[in-house]
């Protein structure tokens, strides 16, 4: 499935110095998103739906890899089960299959939806009830000049959000100026937390960190390369701000990891990568005992931003940050009929089943660009 960015998004790509809106360091141009779409049927007939988002740069596998995964090894594991039992999916597919954790977050998503349908219940009901009816969400601001970015703050921050995301990452001197004209332009009530997407080496990135830290900055992502663990926690050690990771966290070892060595200080989640909302719940719950807080984000089709609204919802008082969900503005469409409701800054808590959302047939056509793989038994 490639849905292309929304105009919007990709002027603000090509305006930014890296044409990706980011300093990531990917050569590949970026003009739509790549995801895969999973439906699952149960026997009488009730189905549940399911997305994830991938990008080689950061998710280290492709659509079609996503697929015959799903396929190959791991759909042996859901076929036959009952969707009410994910720990137990989860632990048969942890077992057989290392890694895969989009596969497996794909395939956890979608019983969670048929489960909730299945019993006529919104999905948050399985994962604890909901705290909230509407939650707060950060506004995403691709790199760009400082003009720019300030006029995009001050946007979003009219619009109702209370936190901001800046893209940053192209110098320690240009990182420190956008920050001042950003903190400048909304006042001391916003939240702000920075993106470096790699950008620098770890010397660098405490030069970069502690440059803005006057600012007030909520949290710092992915300051140094995926693998550069070491570095990260030199990083850590040397800056007030708390760090995390998006590019170099893919499953709950590696939040452990990460946490026990001092490399960050708060935790970076979306509904797939950690191996789908069981995984990502139990992430939350060990940030929780390790006093940290939680920054659920990404950029999503309609699908897979309902499931964070639900996990979001479930677990928001253990959050301790702004849920961040653009995709609504970032893609060309969001493949909903009956979708999400937005409003001054938040996003409603949809109250129907399963995700409490509808799938649109056509679009789903539109946006193909392979033929469906069908699996059963």
């Amino acid at each position: 499935m490639n849905v292309p960015l929304a105009e919007m998004a990709k002027a603000r790509m090509d305006e930014s110095p890296t044409g990706l809106g980011m300093a990531i360091p990917a050569e590949e141009p970026w003009e739509f998103g790549e995801f895969v779409i999973c439906r699952i049927e149960s026997e009488d007939g009730v189905v549940g739906w399911s997305e994830v988002f991938v990008w080689l740069p950061e998710t280290a596998v492709s659509a079609g890899q996503v697929v015959s995964s799903v396929r190959d090894s791991l759909a042996r594991y859901v076929i036959g089960a009952s969707p009410f039992d994910t720990r137990a999916i989860a632990a048969r597919m942890n077992r057989n299959v290392a890694r895969n954790e989009v596969a497996k977050g794909l395939l956890d998503m979608a019983c969670y939806d048929l489960a909730a349908k299945a019993i006529g219940r919104p999905a948050y009901d399985l994962l604890g009830g909901k705290c909230v009816d509407a939650i707060p969400l950060c506004a995403l601001i691709p790199l760009g000049p400082v003009d720019q970015t300030v006029t995009l703050a001050k946007f979003f921050v009219n619009s109702g959000s209370k936190t901001i995301r800046l893209k940053l990452g192209t110098g320690v001197s240009l990182d420190r100026e956008v920050v001042a004209a950003v903190r400048d332009a909304v006042g001391d009530e916003i939240r702000i937390r920075v993106d470096y997407n790699q950008a620098y080496r770890p010397h660098e990135a405490i030069r970069a960190i502690k440059g803005i830290e006057e600012f007030g900055i909520d949290a710092a992502e992915q300051p140094v390369a995926i693998g550069d663990l070491a570095g990260l926690v030199t990083v850590q050690r040397n800056v007030g701000t708390p760090v995390f990771t998006h590019e170099g966290l893919f499953s709950l070892t590696d939040l452990v990891a990460q946490s026990e060595l001092g490399a960050i200080g708060v935790v970076g989640l979306n509904t797939e990568r950690p191996g789908g909302l069981t995984s990502a719940m139990a992430a939350i719950d060990y940030a929780a005992l390790r006093g940290m807080g939680v920054i659920l984000h990404n950029q999503p089709l309609g699908l897979a931003s309902a499931a964070m609204v639900h996990l979001g919802a479930a677990r928001y008082f253990d959050l301790g940050h702004d849920v961040e969900i653009f995709g609504k503005l970032m893609w060309e469409s969001d493949l909903l009929a009956d979708g999400l409701v937005y409003s001054n800054g938040c996003v409603e808590v949809p109250s129907g089943t399963g995700w409490g959302v509808e799938i649109d047939l056509d679009a789903l056509d539109k946006y193909s660009v392979a033929e469906p793989v069908r699996i059963g038994r």
